[in-house]
């Protein structure tokens, strides 16, 4: 998908929500960092040459590091994000630079997305499709989460999620396969 189509597919995601042109663009911090996210990824991905490349990554960080201090949203332009991707309110949301997210994914607020684990078992999670990620989760290790699946609030995910499920608690355990269908 291209740059300018991806940035729609967010803007359409957030305007879902109710919100309108005005509100998304000048007023919705999560809009803005994965804004930047996708102007940043972009770069990162498709300017090759070396002295456009330096002077596009300084740029960049500098951009990055005012949204992050803006919003409290950190998304590292090597993290891979599919489309339609929505970041529901501000706030403490950390993303690690290897982690992989899949399409039509919603993370609220306190989030955390990141490296654990020793030996063979450490490493970043990989996200599905249509996976909300509810209020100060934390997903970490080297993991897969399933498509279609909802993450309750305040739930520690370290071991895998197959698709449809649903998951609460410290550590996670399954509750339903009702999924996420409801909250996207």
């Amino acid at each position: 998908m291209s740059l300018i189509k991806t940035i729609k597919s967010d803007y359409k995601k957030h305007q879902k929500y109710g919100a309108n042109f005005f509100v998304i663009v000048f007023m919705t911090q999560g809009f803005w960092a994965v804004f930047q996210y996708r102007i940043a990824n972009f770069i990162h991905l498709h300017i090759k040459f070396k002295p456009f490349r330096f002077v596009f990554i300084l740029l960049m960080l500098f951009w990055k590091k005012l949204i992050e201090v803006l919003t409290g949203i950190s998304i590292p332009s090597s993290a891979k994000i599919g489309s339609a991707f929505y970041v529901g309110h501000f706030g403490n949301i950390i993303i690690n630079a290897n982690a992989v997210i899949g399409d039509n994914c919603n993370i609220a607020q306190g989030v955390t997305i990141g490296i654990s684990g020793i030996g063979e078992r450490r490493g970043v999670p990989i996200v599905g499709n249509n996976v909300y990620i509810g209020a100060n989760s934390v997903l970490a290790g080297k993991i897969e989460i399933g498509d279609n699946v909802l993450v309750g609030a305040c739930t520690l995910v370290n071991k895998s999620v197959p698709a449809n499920a649903v998951v609460l608690g410290v550590p996670a355990i399954i509750v339903s396969y009702n999924g996420a269908k409801d909250y996207l």
